[in-house]
């Protein structure tokens, strides 16, 4: 399941409390989309990290109560108390199975030993998938029926919305955009250390805004996603030599129209985001897009109305939607 649909699926069973636990492939933002799943709601968010801790650490210290002389589990000061929001057990197959055996009653009855999960706390979980070479540890059967599973999925259009959002350099949606399969280069069956991940592309981006010296930039790129990607990314960042005036584009929406596609990815990307941070020049861009490539087309106009950019009103928008409707049925 794409992330777009999982936010949706996840955040209506999150208001019905139902336990839920989703699986995925390292680096592609299971934990991300349960933060922002809310922040969106407005929730409080408590990550616990199952792998770190002993069976005790989630049930509590046993102490001797004078009044009726039994011993009681002092609940530890991590779990919430009150108010709103969602448990995120991260990473709960990593643990090891006794540390799971004491999470069974938090999950199935919301309490364990002498705690009680507030009823406006839901459980939320992730985990990466046992062929993906991580440290996990096989889920016990009625553990895994204590949830429902879902599995992530990377998808290109849920990633690009999301680059968008987060300022991701220019450069990088471009390549990925043109070249799609490199978003995602995870292998179980290989040994490389680096490897290509949503995750590790936003660390290209820290990278792009360091500042390093050209000497060094091959090296620590592919550091991060891999030499082969790498070098593909770094011979992609020279289209942006070859790119028509974007300024000039918006200033009266004319220019030059190109017909190759790496550079028509990179025009593409380069012109949603300067919509995106200023939308006063909206019908000269597609005013331009009239005479581009009928699929690059779309893509701005799709890719503008995915980050909120309303175009409806646009006498401009009318004539476009009349020569690209056929694409958009």
């Amino acid at each position: 399941m794409k992330a777009s649909d999982l936010r949706i699926t996840i955040s209506a069973l999150v208001e019905q409390k139902v336990p839920t636990f989703l699986w995925g492939a390292p680096g592609i933002g299971k934990s991300s989309i349960i933060k922002q799943i809310a922040k969106e709601k407005g929730l409080e968010f408590i990550d616990l990290r199952l792998a770190l801790m002993d069976p005790t650490d989630l049930k509590g210290i046993p102490f001797y109560d004078k009044e009726s002389h039994t011993a009681l589990w002092a609940p530890p000061a991590f779990l919430p108390k009150d108010g709103k929001g969602i448990l995120f057990l991260d990473e709960l197959n990593s643990a090891p199975p006794s540390v799971q055996a004491s999470a069974y009653q938090l999950i199935l009855d919301r309490k364990v030993g002498e705690y009680e999960l507030p009823n406006g706390w839901a459980i939320v979980s992730a985990g990466n998938r046992e062929g993906d070479r991580g440290v996990t540890y096989r889920m016990p059967s009625p553990l895994a029926n204590r949830f429902v599973h879902f599995e992530m999925e990377v998808n290109r259009d849920d990633w690009r919305f999301w680059a968008y959002k987060k300022g991701i350099d220019n450069r990088i949606i471009s390549y990925i955009s043109f070249k799609n399969e490199h978003l995602f280069t995870f292998d179980a069956k290989s040994d490389t250390k680096s490897f290509a991940t949503p995750r590790s592309w936003e660390y290209v981006d820290s990278i792009l805004k360091a500042n390093l010296d050209d000497t060094l930039i091959l090296n620590v790129i592919s550091g991060a996603v891999g030499k082969d990607v790498s070098v593909g990314f770094l011979a992609f960042c020279k289209v942006m030599n070859r790119l028509p005036n974007i300024d000039a584009i918006l200033e009266n929406g004319e220019g030059e129209y190109s017909d190759e596609i790496d550079v028509l990815y990179a025009l593409s990307t380069g012109l949603v985001s300067a919509i995106l941070q200023d939308n006063s020049k909206l019908d000269n861009l597609l005013k331009y897009t009239l005479e581009l490539k009928s699929e690059f087309a779309v893509m701005i106009v799709q890719d503008l109305q995915r980050n909120g950019v309303v175009m409806e009103h646009s006498s401009v928008y009318k004539e476009w939607v009349k020569k690209f409707i056929y694409l958009l049925a």
